[in-house]
């Protein structure tokens, strides 16, 4: 079961469908596309679209877009593949993309606090551990920063490279 979490906990009405083969966005839900598809409606002019990034997928592609883009899911396909904390960075940080970034696939409780910092807003979590942690609203922190991100940190003493005097 998967259930949506952010900040401000879970999410029970979110209208948003990874669309594949076997699974379509019904008549009160809204489709996330994959990359390709989500291009070819976006050049047309359609907007208010979500699209799924994988990993091997150019996120630069999606800068004339961007307003057109209501959502962006980001897959995490396993627990050792960091390339869509790369995406949501470079969405956030170099292409301007203010509206929400989403993590989907191997969410797990320990990466949260890291894609928070790259910028990720909500979460698909399937992970049991995960969804009884964030129930308890236990999630870890980070005591210290080795480098600014898409959301800095309040603390600026957690930089362990930034002088404080």
């Amino acid at each position: 079961m998967t259930k949506i979490w952010k900040e401000t906990g879970f999410v029970t009405d979110d209208p948003w469908v990874v669309e594949t083969e076997e699974t379509k966005a019904g008549s009160n839900e809204k489709a996330i596309l994959g990359i390709e598809a989500f291009i070819e409606k976006a050049a047309s002019g359609e907007s208010g679209l979500g699209v799924l990034i994988t990993p091997a997928d150019d996120v630069t592609r999606l800068q004339p877009f961007l307003d057109q883009l209501s959502l962006v899911a980001v897959a995490f396909p396993a627990f050792n593949d960091g390339r869509a904390f790369s995406h949501a960075s470079l969405l956030r940080a170099r292409l301007g993309y203010g509206g929400e970034i989403r993590a989907v696939g191997d969410v797990l409780i320990d990466q949260i606090p890291l894609m928070l910092r790259c910028g990720v807003d909500t979460f698909a979590v399937t992970n049991a551990t995960a969804l009884k942690r964030l129930a308890e609203g236990r999630l870890p922190g980070i005591d210290n920063h080795y480098q600014p991100t898409a959301r800095p940190s309040t603390d600026a003493k957690s930089y362990s490279w930034r002088r404080v005097s």
